[in-house]
């Protein structure tokens, strides 16, 4: 993996997806998980109304085709969706929000890439390359 960091892209968020993923990190049992880096992306996106988020753009319940690059494993491709814990079944291709490379996705657009810290103390580059399903574009604004 290139050892240069590169910068975090600007994020945009549904106001909905913003509120639900704050009532969840409000909940007690998930307080001392180490969220802060969840909690910063939220702080620094932009939030818009679900009808006004563009379409490539990566949101809960998505389903993008991402390339992850990291030291040990080299770079794969893997199909995500990105759920709520409660929806995260144990599943490879569902992704919980509170599982770094969840929190890494949330708010990403096509062609945007990333560099999240992944557990053990390494990191990760996520390349999104496609999203397949988006709830927004298809017309699903209060899911």
């Amino acid at each position: 993996m290139n050892a240069v960091a590169i910068p975090r892209p600007p994020l945009v968020l549904s106001r909905l997806d913003v509120e639900r993923i704050e009532a969840l990190l409000e909940k007690p049992a998930l307080q001392g998980l180490g969220l802060a880096a969840l909690q910063d992306e939220l702080a620094r996106a932009e939030v818009v109304e679900p009808a006004q988020l563009p379409a490539d753009v990566i949101s809960m319940n998505s389903i993008a085709r991402v390339r992850v690059e990291d030291g040990e494993n080299g770079a794969h491709e893997l199909e995500l969706a990105l759920v709520y814990p409660r929806d995260a079944d144990g599943s490879p291709d569902k992704v919980s929000i509170l599982a770094p490379v969840g929190s890494a996705l949330l708010g990403l657009r096509v062609g945007d890439a990333i560099d999240w810290p992944m557990p053990g103390g390494r990191s990760a580059r996520l390349h999104v390359l496609s999203i397949r399903f988006q709830p927004e574009a298809a017309g699903e604004l209060h899911r």
